[in-house]
């Protein structure tokens, strides 16, 4: 499989288990819990698989980007947290690197 799916999954499994991280109040629910761990598992294993084909620095790059903007998304929507102007405009600029990095190298 292509390493930018294995990433697109890595990113989706890293979202779904910090998401489940923040509902988990305190570790009190154990199929949050449950879903946290698996969640971050598949992560760090979709991350490697991709890792075969991106390079480590790109790779991580686009990982952590991606993550920071959906969960910021999540935080607002779900957990209404708060996003001021210049957040977003971080979150912007965030989006941007990740299309960026996207792009074909060209020398």
């Amino acid at each position: 499989m292509n390493g930018w799916i294995w990433l697109g999954f890595a990113i989706a499994a890293e979202v779904l288990a910090t998401t489940t991280l923040n509902a988990n109040n305190d570790f009190s629910r154990p199929s949050m819990l449950a879903l946290t761990v698996i969640g971050y598992l598949a992560a760090f294993s979709c991350l490697a698989l991709a890792l075969r084909t991106i390079p480590l620095g790109i790779a991580y790059a686009i990982w952590s980007g991606a993550g920071i903007a959906a969960l910021s998304l999540i935080g607002w929507l779900n957990f209404r947290q708060p996003l001021s102007i210049q957040q977003l405009g971080g979150l912007l600029l965030v989006m941007a690197g990740i299309l960026v990095l996207r792009l074909p190298v060209t020398r």
